[in-house]
């Protein structure tokens, strides 16, 4: 009898087994798709299953009890809930965008809102949550934790700087505040400086040529700034920061409505640097002093059928100045004591209109005035730059084919005090005016359900260059239900020139401007092979992003300064450059509260000309992101490690007995941060930044050629221009501040406030 109780038992327990079951369907929050390929995960059975093509999962054989039930996907927020297990339970999920989410929409690559992963053009995103795990006060120095993505400091005294991709240089890249072209080349040196993060929703980064939709400039690749939605963005935002370098840094936006007619969203940012700080005892300040504010306003109209109006504009001005430790604005322009001293304002606009009409028609426009009255020792430069620009784009579907057609105009005026914008006669002032005319069509061709084709072409009529063509094509193909996806991108871009420049030697002296007449744009073709793949594991995700990039330029342009001391000759390189490289970024997400975001670029620039290869200077063979965040759930702490790693790089020296190296070592920038978050919306955060406390001076003889003479009042030149050595200048050097490939602020504390009312 003992023994048949015990058999009924067992029965009895199989059968209880075997009955229970965890059933439904996951989709996506705010739209009815399945989340194809999510992982549904027991914690304590260790076992799961994935979602279906139609979003559908079952598990079987369950016994009774309470479970730990983890929902993920790579790119998505994670789900986790207790669920109670008897009998056959039906659950279904919606899950949510995470931050640098696979799936957030983006209008970089083809102009068009897209997903992520269905777009053809690979593009990489990120939001101000991921900047905020290394918070700094302005756009240029946030871009540090992109893998491939390098902000190049180009002059130890003004700390100009310019934006490098793949290691191109930063005239290569270009900048867009909403898909408008209104960073221009003038603003690029300090302009980006200027761009706070407040008023960021998402940066979109494309690497590799995209004058088909973007034109010139977009040679190298484009970043593309997003700003918020007033319609979305919380009512009251604040962030304050301040570090032990005494920098004090402030962000409030605030969003308001205007009666039933439209949602509003202004902010201002304000950040000051007025401590004069020289560890290195050359006698000249380590960071240039910087007083500057930003007022940025947004308006989004509200219109019938839900048709699109906006307007936005922004004034930004700055005070910077660096030099000699004693320098005061008593000095400036004299040649006494050293400074570089830049007055900069800046005016933009930019609106977006849908026409009134059945097809979906769009004008967009941007306006942009920047001066700047600036000084470098007893050199003036005062310039002016203006840009309008205006497009009408016209996005139609018809069957498999999403096109896009679009009329853009834009024109670009240029004056200041130098011989670049002088006529041949050598005494009449003659502003640079450029008209840039175009026309171009793309068309996206949905193949297969898994397979898309894009194909572009532009065409632009330059007042200086006359006809330009660009085309383009993509290909994207998914594989697995998408969790492996393909892509091959093949382009062209050109590149006018800039006269602008601020090379010192072109501020020096009464030289005349000789653009020769055969000259061409600088033209590029790219190939991109670009792979995704998703991992799907137990307890998390690994996502792959993986690149393979070869880019040629020819016709390069750069000023002469050396053929004819009277003279700046811009003429045509007569050969080619080369960029070329891998790139690979992973993201790791597991059960536990831990992420680890960590990418690399391995890549080769050099050019040739007459037949020698050079390798390009201030550019990397090799780059290594990396960011590793914990949350500690209960006490709503996170820990965030961010670094980066850069490997050596050619240094422009001054002279052949220049005593300094021609080589950069590898170096390194490392931050940690604590974030304690609070119910109310309240964030503390703190940490400390270079870790390592590294700066480029150490272990080298100097830092700044000839320091203790700015002037060169105590340089002696030969009859052929050449300098001598002389026993007060043993190394034959002038004063040369160039020497610059990495910021010189070393170990340095930070502590901020962040709130935000939604």
């Amino acid at each position: 009898m003992k023994n048949i109780f015990v058999l009924l038992l067992i029965i009895s327990s199989l059968a209880s087994f075997a009955q229970n079951s965890l059933s439904g369907r996951i989709r996506h929050a705010d739209k009815d798709e399945a989340v194809v390929g999510a992982t549904i995960f027991i914690a304590e059975l260790k076992t799961g299953t994935t979602a279906d093509a139609e979003g559908n999962y079952k598990i079987n054989k369950i016994p009774t009890g309470l479970y730990t039930v983890r929902v993920g996907f790579v790119g998505h927020k994670t789900i986790e809930e207790k669920i109670t297990i008897s009998g056959d339970v039906v659950r279904d999920f919606k899950m949510v965008n995470s931050d640098n989410s696979l799936e957030e929409v983006v209008v970089t690559g083809t102009m068009k809102e897209v997903s992520k992963l269905e777009s053809p053009v690979p593009i990489e995103i990120y939001t101000p949550r991921f900047f905020q795990k290394n918070p700094t006060p302005n756009l240029f120095d946030a871009l540090q934790n992109i893998n491939g993505v390098r902000p190049q400091l180009n002059c130890n005294v003004c700390n100009t700087g310019d934006i490098h991709i793949n290691g191109l240089e930063g005239p290569y890249t270009m900048v867009l505040i909403d898909g408008m072209p209104i960073v221009s080349s003038l603003a690029t040196v300090y302009g980006l400086s200027g761009i706070p993060n407040s008023l960021v929703e998402r940066i979109e980064v494309v690497k590799g040529p995209a004058a088909t939709l973007y034109g010139s400039e977009a040679v190298g690749g484009l970043i593309n700034v997003i700003t918020k939605n007033p319609t979305k963005a919380p009512v009251v935002s604040a962030d304050v920061m301040a570090t032990s370098w005494q920098e004090f840094n402030t962000d409030i936006g605030v969003k308001y409505r205007i009666g039933e007619v439209a949602n509003a969203l202004v902010g201002v940012n304000y950040f000051n640097y007025s401590n004069p700080i020289d560890k290195n005892n050359d006698g000249f300040t380590d960071m240039t002093l910087q007083n500057r504010i930003s007022i940025f306003n947004k308006i989004d109209f509200k219109r019938t059928k839900n048709r699109t109006a906006s307007i936005a504009g922004r004034y930004f001005y700055e005070n910077r100045w660096g030099g000699q430790m004693n320098w005061t604005p008593a000095f400036r322009g004299g040649d006494e004591v050293y400074g570089e001293s830049i007055y900069t304002r800046r005016v933009e606009l930019i609106g977006n209109y849908q026409l009134p009409v059945k097809e979906r028609i769009m004008f967009q426009y941007s306006y942009n005035y920047h001066n700047q009255n600036s000084v470098y020792g007893n050199v003036p430069y005062l310039a002016t730059q203006q840009i309008g620009f205006a497009q009408l784009l016209w996005d139609k579907t018809v069957g498999k084919h999403s096109m896009l057609f679009g009329a853009p105009f834009r024109y670009t005026f240029y004056d200041d005090n130098t011989p670049a914008t002088m006529a041949n006669d050598g005494r009449t002032n003659k502003p640079d005016n450029i008209y840039l005319p175009g026309l171009f069509v793309q068309d996206e061709i949905s193949l297969t359900p898994t397979q898309k084709l894009l194909l572009g072409l532009r065409y632009d009529y330059n007042s200086r260059h006359g006809n330009i063509l660009t085309p383009r094509a993509s290909y994207k193909v998914s594989f697995n239900e998408s969790r492996d996806v393909l892509r091959v991108n093949f382009g062209t871009g050109y590149r006018i020139v800039n006269l602008f420049t601020e090379d010192h030697a072109a501020l020096t002296g009464a030289r005349q401007v000789v653009i020769k007449e055969e000259l061409k744009p600088e033209q590029s073709w790219n190939i991109n092979l670009n792979y995704i793949k998703k991992i799907v594991l137990q307890s998390g995700f690994i996502g792959i992003d993986a690149s393979a990039f070869y880019t040629r330029f020819s016709n390069r342009i750069l000023p002469d300064y050396d053929t004819d001391p009277n003279k700046i000759i811009y003429d045509n390189l007569q050969g080619f450059s080369v960029s070329k490289g891998i790139s690979m970024n992973l993201d790791f997400t597991f059960a536990s509260p831990l992420k680890i975001l960590a990418g690399g670029t391995l890549m080769n620039v050099d050019f040739t000309e007459n037949g020698v290869t050079t390798r390009q200077p201030l550019t990397e063979r090799f780059t290594g992101t990396w960011g590793v965040s914990y949350e500690f759930q209960k006490a709503k702490v996170s820990l965030d490690y961010t670094g980066n790693l850069y490997g050596p790089m050619i240094l422009p020296l001054a002279g052949e007995l220049d005593p300094r190296p021609d080589m950069s070592p590898v170096w390194s920038l490392q931050n940690i941060q604590f974030t304690k978050k609070f119910d109310s919306g309240l964030e503390i955060y703190g940490g400390v930044k270079n870790i390592l406390d590294f700066v480029p001076y150490r272990n080298i003889p100097f830092l700044i050629a000839r320091a203790n003479d700015p002037f060169d009042k105590n340089v002696q030149f030969g009859a052929d221009g050449a300098v001598l050595a002389t026993p007060t200048n043993p190394y034959a050097l002038t004063f040369d501040p160039t020497y610059m490939y990495a910021p010189m602020q070393g170990r340095r504390t930070f502590l901020g406030v962040r709130y935000l009312l939604k």
